[in-house]
């Protein structure tokens, strides 16, 4: 497609709001949950994220698709976010081995989005006003017909789709003969999570969302891992009842992100829908164990309740966020088992929390095989 042949796009939001841009990838329309990534890099990687399913992606950095993308920078097998809105996007990417250019690898995922919008404005109207449910489109041309679309689209609060992402049959990641063995719970698990693991001796099977403790047991794993992955996770008690199973079995379980969130639920702990989330390359975390900060890369729009927490003789709270001291980590007492709200994987973002995997991996070894 040719700049100069460009197809016009709308976006509306929930609230009535209205923007008038340019289609990029499919052209067609599409409605989720509007929220936004302030990072400056990395936009593959967050395209493909199984986290971002059923939502409509802003990114804050004025231009994307500059770099291409790459096969071994995406985090799924395909694009996971519901739609995208850029302020400036690039038909072509300046990397020499870039494997193609966004706008055809958009089209082949059948993402729809909108360009040449101010997505300054929008960010900020976000922030003000909170998440809420949008559209986009390239063909509807009516008010009435894109506020009926809109309608239809179901709010994240309550919604499970752990389940709709996730692997429909286990599957092994990384070298049979390692002296580790990790069941991992596949609710949207991102590629370099498995890398991190499997990069640090362990063998891993993913299982599908649902599936029963006996059949995560039948592994014989040294280990379980808590993936992260979207939805609201008040609608996964299957999870949380699991996860309750799991940690009776007295082996170390480790939980990012949504896993978090179910670890937390299966100690008794509250969640709730925050009023914008956090989602970036940037967001500073302290360790309250070791009294050191960490620059983390998060992705969520839900939380634990801080004071439940607190106030629980089951968990201790191991970090907490430094720009709104929302809780970013626990761990059981009495149990090697500890999850964290954030990305310790990255990609992107920076490593200064791959740590983790590493602590997990030392509950591990004193009592492997």
């Amino acid at each position: 497609m040719k700049y100069s042949d460009r197809k016009k796009a709308v976006l509306m939001l929930s609230d009535g709001s209205f923007f008038e841009g340019y289609s990029i990838g499919k052209v067609g329309t599409t409605t989720g949950e509007m929220c936004f990534n302030t990072g400056m890099t990395g936009y593959q990687e967050i395209f493909t994220d199984p986290s971002y399913a059923g939502q409509v992606m802003v990114t804050t950095h004025t231009h994307i698709g500059n770099y291409g993308v790459h096969a071994q920078e995406a985090e799924s097998s395909s694009v996971k976010i519901a739609g995208l809105v850029v302020k400036s996007f690039s038909q072509l990417g300046s990397r020499s081995d870039a494997s193609g250019d966004l706008q055809g690898y958009l089209e082949q995922n059948g993402i729809v989005g909108i360009s040449d919008i101010d997505t300054r404005a929008l960010v900020r109207h976000l922030r003000d006003k909170g998440a809420m449910n949008g559209i986009i489109s390239s063909e509807l041309s009516t008010t009435e017909g894109l506020q009926q679309r809109l309608r239809e689209c179901p709010d994240m609060e309550g919604l499970e789709l752990a389940s709709t992402v996730s692997t429909r049959e286990p599957y092994f990641f990384g070298d049979p003969n390692a002296a580790i063995r990790i069941s991992a719970m596949d609710y949207g698990i991102k590629t370099n999570i498995l890398r991190c693991l499997a990069n640090r001796g362990a063998y891993i099977q993913v299982f599908p969302a649902k599936s029963s403790l006996a059949e995560v047991m039948a592994f014989n794993p040294d280990g379980y891992f808590l993936s992260n992955g979207p939805g609201d996770p008040a609608a996964m008690p299957w999870a949380v009842e699991l996860t309750q199973g799991l940690l009776e079995t007295g082996k170390p379980l480790f939980g990012i992100c949504l896993g978090h969130q179910v670890l937390c639920r299966a100690m008794g702990l509250g969640t709730f829908k925050m009023h914008h989330g956090h989602r970036g390359i940037n967001h500073p975390v302290k360790n309250l164990v070791t009294g050191r900060s960490e620059i983390t890369s998060q992705n969520h729009g839900f939380a634990v309740n801080l004071e439940e927490a607190q106030a629980s003789p089951l968990v201790e709270v191991t970090h907490i966020n430094l720009n709104d001291q929302t809780l970013e980590g626990i761990s059981v007492v009495g149990k090697p088992a500890f999850s964290v709200q954030y990305h310790p994987e990255a990609s992107p973002g920076p490593h200064d929390s791959r740590y983790l995997f590493d602590q997990f991996i030392g509950m591990i070894v004193p009592a492997g095989r």
